[in-house]
């Protein structure tokens, strides 16, 4: 009997694979660091063969640790790191360069020119993306342009490009499958968020042939089966999301107004807004987050620079902690911060503030302040942060939103989730598989294989490790947001 869907994680500085049970509990786990490369200043790349052969290892590794076989696999869900570009010459499979990651600022120049162009508003309304060499397009353009031969090869056809997602679809399926969804696509600022569609103005704004993008097919659906000469059988793979939105997903937000946080290195917060695309010229982002069935759903997303990177400044540059657990137990020493504030700018903030030349402060010391009050006021910064983001997103949307559902490595810190619920004002839900976003991608594909008969039946499998609730006043959250906006006003446009 078929026993485990496997999910494919393909992350920004690791690949991982977890082996599910049909009931969504994780039975292996194994991950695979690889290396980043850095040529220029600002320039961040992958090999993309390393992407697929620790992919692969991974996969082996998850199967042998557990003593099961390959015809045990139901099938493969698929999520990774987005917007990060990879072209690929079709008939050989051999990438033609380096993939460029999301992180990459190569382009910006370039962004910037467009934007003085005058493009910022056509792009939004048509992608829901603010103009940025974030995504993928600029650096396509880039390739093109930089590699020799490339522009030729892909005028004639010869040339593929693809998320990592396509990728891997590509190599397990043998070069059989040149495909991806539309929460990737949505991310690559070619595809039309509101026809559906590969957007012939913007292919031809950023000079990208239409004949390198990949078809775009359902999230939850058959992609493809795995060439059997890599594995000996061919397993189907039936779901393909984008790491946040694979993660909106994993937490069960299947209702309009529902709203997950990851709290990571940064903290990701999506929000269900249904069958429509809210877009604003507010600094947040309107993504697809996934489409069942030719349905699509659409979400906000907003982000926080600094997150779980706070905590690793106390730990790494402060030294007032040894691991970032201890941020838990050494601010539950007091009461509160004592009226010191923290205002993590590390390289500017993001939403609502969109400051690029704001920086890290922190504000109300007195003689009476210990490092207690610096750790409590660190960790409550991030729930500061969280806050002005899901505000903007109350505002943008006009959906109430009653609790918050978490996850990422900072979720762990109850005293950080209590502060959230009470500055929040809402309820906050930690699950027992806090792998949400692997968890994500291995639903999607058992609801397209038949695991799962409907996104009721997925929701009853999900459990609750810890609910939080607020226990302040709405004077109290008032008085604290209030001196916490303060404080980032003083920190805004400090770099010259």
């Amino acid at each position: 009997m078929k026993k485990y869907i496997m999910s494919l994680d393909q992350g920004t500085t690791s690949s991982r694979c977890i082996l599910f049970d049909r009931s969504g509990n994780p039975v292996s786990t194994c991950h695979r660091e690889f290396t980043q490369h850095f040529p220029a200043d600002g320039w961040v790349e992958h090999d993309p063969m390393v992407i697929w052969s620790t992919e692969v290892a991974v996969a082996t590794e998850a199967l042998l640790k557990i003593g099961a076989l390959w015809d045990e696999v139901i099938g493969i869900g698929i999520t990774n790191q987005r917007e990060t570009v990879v072209v690929w010459d079709k008939r050989t499979g051999v990438p033609i360069y380096n993939a460029i990651v999301w992180q990459c600022r190569r382009t910006a120049e370039y962004c910037e020119s467009l934007v003085e162009a005058g493009y910022s508003d056509m792009i939004k309304s048509k992608t829901g993306l603010v103009l940025d060499p974030y995504f993928s397009a600029s650096k396509i353009k880039w390739i093109l342009d930089n590699v020799e031969g490339a522009r030729e090869r892909a005028e004639r056809g010869e040339l593929a490009f693809g998320t990592v997602d396509s990728w891997l679809i590509y190599n397990l399926t043998g070069g059989k499958v040149h495909a991806t969804d539309p929460s990737n696509a949505s991310r690559t600022m070619l595809y039309n968020i509101n026809s559906l569609a590969w957007d012939e103005e913007l292919a031809k704004l950023f000079t990208v042939p239409l004949s390198m993008l990949p078809e775009v097919k359902d999230s939850s659906g058959i992609f493809g089966y795995t060439d059997p000469k890599l594995f000996g059988v061919e397993i189907p793979i039936g779901g393909v999301a984008g790491d946040q939105q694979a993660a909106l997903f994993g937490q069960c937000c299947f209702g309009e107004g529902e709203i997950k946080n990851t709290y990571g290195t940064g903290a990701f917060m999506l929000i269900n807004t249904g069958e429509v695309p809210h877009i604003s010229g507010d600094g947040l982002l309107t993504t697809v987050a996934w489409s069942i069935g030719g349905r699509v759903t659409y979400a906000v997303e907003g982000s926080v620079f600094t997150c779980g990177a706070a905590i690793q400044w106390l730990r790494d540059g402060l030294r007032l902690i040894e691991s970032a657990p201890d941020s838990e137990y050494y601010a539950s020493k007091v009461p509160d911060s004592g009226g010191v504030v923290v205002v993590p700018a590390f390289s500017g903030l993001g939403a609502p503030y969109w400051d690029a030349y704001a920086r890290g402060m922190i504000i109300g010391i007195t003689r009476g302040t210990t490092k207690y009050h610096i750790i409590r006021a660190t960790l409550e910064s991030i729930a500061y942060q969280t806050t002005d983001v899901i505000d903007l997103m109350k505002k943008v949307t006009g959906i109430d939103i009653t609790s918050l559902k978490v996850d990422g490595g900072a979720s762990s810190n109850n005293l950080l989730m209590q502060i959230q619920s009470d500055i929040l004002g809402t309820d906050i839900e930690r699950p027992l598989c806090v792998e949400t976003t692997a968890l994500g991608a291995a639903l999607l594909a058992g609801l397209s294989l038949g695991v799962y008969s409907s996104l009721e039946e997925i929701k009853a499998l999900r459990g609750v490790d810890k609910c939080f609730t607020p226990g302040k006043d709405s004077d109290w959250r008032e008085e604290r947001i209030r001196t916490w906006r303060r404080a980032v006003s003083r920190s805004l446009e400090w770099k010259e």
